[in-house]
C-alpha cells in the first residue's frame, strides 16, 4: 500500500512541479486515463504528450491528497485540486481517482471523478427544492 501511495504522490508532484519525474515508471504502455470532464488518453505516450502540452498553458497550484482506500489491485484517492490557466482562469474542485494497478505496481487505468465545491441545501427554505441558476461544472 505504501508503494502505491508513493507512486500516486509522485504523479501529483509532477503536476505541481511541471516536470516529468518518471511517467514511464508510473504508467503501463497501454494505460487508459480518463479525466473527470471527459478526455480519455489510451496509452502512455499520449499521457506524456497531454502532461507536457497542458503545462505550457496552465499550472496546478494545489493537488492535496485527503485519503487513500485500497482493495486488491485498486486504490481510491480523495483529493482537492486547484489550477490556474494562462488566461487567468482559476478552477478548483474536490475529486476522486480510481486507480487500477498491475502486479508490479504500475497504473493500468486511472479514472477521475470531480465534485463541485459550491454545495448548498436546495430544501433550506421548504419542501420544494430551490436550485441555483448556474452553469453546471465541467466534471
Amino acid at each position: 500500500m505504501q508503494e502505491r501511495e508513493k507512486i500516486v504522490r509522485l504523479w501529483f508532484d509532477m503536476w505541481l512541479q511541471q516536470k516529468d519525474l518518471g511517467i514511464d515508471e508510473v504508467f503501463t504502455d497501454d494505460v487508459i486515463y480518463i479525466e473527470s470532464w471527459g478526455p480519455k488518453y489510451e496509452n502512455r505516450a499520449t499521457v506524456k504528450h497531454w502532461f507536457t502540452e497542458w503545462n505550457t498553458r496552465g499550472k496546478v497550484l494545489v493537488w492535496d491528497i485527503k485519503q487513500f482506500f485500497h482493495k486488491d489491485n485498486q486504490t481510491i484517492v480523495e483529493w482537492y485540486f486547484k489550477n490556474e490557466m494562462d488566461k487567468g482562469n482559476i478552477g478548483e474542485f474536490d475529486g476522486i481517482s480510481l486507480v487500477e494497478w498491475t502486479s508490479d505496481n504500475k497504473i493500468r487505468c486511472l479514472k477521475e471523478f470531480g465534485c463541485n465545491l459550491n454545495n448548498y441545501d436546495p430544501y433550506q427554505n421548504g419542501d420544494i427544492p430551490q436550485f441555483k441558476e448556474e452553469k453546471i461544472g465541467w466534471f
